[in-house]
């Protein structure tokens, strides 16, 4: 709590945390207002965070609950576009709370300031296009998982540079959660068939025919997930 000077997480953070594990240096790409680099470097995680943000007024409440923490001096602020605003190596890189493609234009656009890094992903939708470009642009997925927070399932994901191909299915639900199959899959599972599914009923009202077909092959992978669970 912020009267006592220690941070305490939610369970969307905490687990990024988690998958953060220990390391010299990380990243908070888009930090808000900046909770997780406070927790990071509360906890011993990380020896160092970067908080970046687009612009300063975004960054100023991370810059306020840092001095606040008494962590200015292990805590480095950059402002720009992306990954492109980092100014030094690092060791691990969160990306979170936003949409699969701008998450996967950020690590494409990065400029070699991700080289050797640890990312952490919690992308909020189009996950099976950010899986495909990550392959394409250079990264494997070697960790997965879902957390509740609230009434909302979050996947969250980690990638480390080398090869990978993902056939339809491990791209479109995740090849370490098919491996594992954690309790919370099935949970999802059904929620992304809810989704597409009233999508799907939409996009025939409009007679959207190419929508259509990717919305039916979304379910047909959805429903094979549910079936092996």
């Amino acid at each position: 709590m912020l009267c006592d000077k220690r941070i305490s997480l939610d369970p969307r953070l905490s687990r990024i945390a988690e998958m953060v594990g220990t390391c010299e240096c990380c990243a908070d790409i888009g930090s808000d207002h900046g909770r997780l680099g406070a927790f990071l470097l509360q906890s011993g995680q990380c020896r160092r965070v970067v908080l970046t943000d687009i612009s300063g007024a975004s960054l100023s409440k991370a810059r306020k609950l840092i001095a606040l923490m008494d962590l200015e001096d292990r805590t480095g602020f950059c402002v720009g576009d992306g990954a492109l605003a980092i100014d030094c190596p690092v060791d691990a890189a969160v990306i979170a709370g936003m949409g699969g493609e701008t998450i996967a234009s950020i690590v494409e656009q990065s400029a070699g300031r991700l080289h050797g890094a640890r990312l952490v992903l919690q992308p909020n939708v189009a996950l099976a296009s950010l899986r495909r470009r990550l392959n394409k642009s250079g990264w494997r997925i070697v960790d997965e998982d879902l957390v509740r927070d609230g009434r909302r399932i979050y996947p969250i994901l980690v990638a480390v540079e080398g090869e990978q191909r993902l056939n339809d299915l491990q791209a479109e639900a995740g090849p370490v959660l098919l491996e594992r199959r954690p309790p919370l899959l099935a949970d999802y599972a059904a929620f992304r068939l809810r989704v597409v599914r009233k999508a799907l009923s939409g996009a025939q009202q409009g007679g959207d025919a190419k929508n259509i077909e990717e919305l039916r092959q979304e379910i047909n992978l959805w429903e094979e997930v549910e079936a092996c669970l």
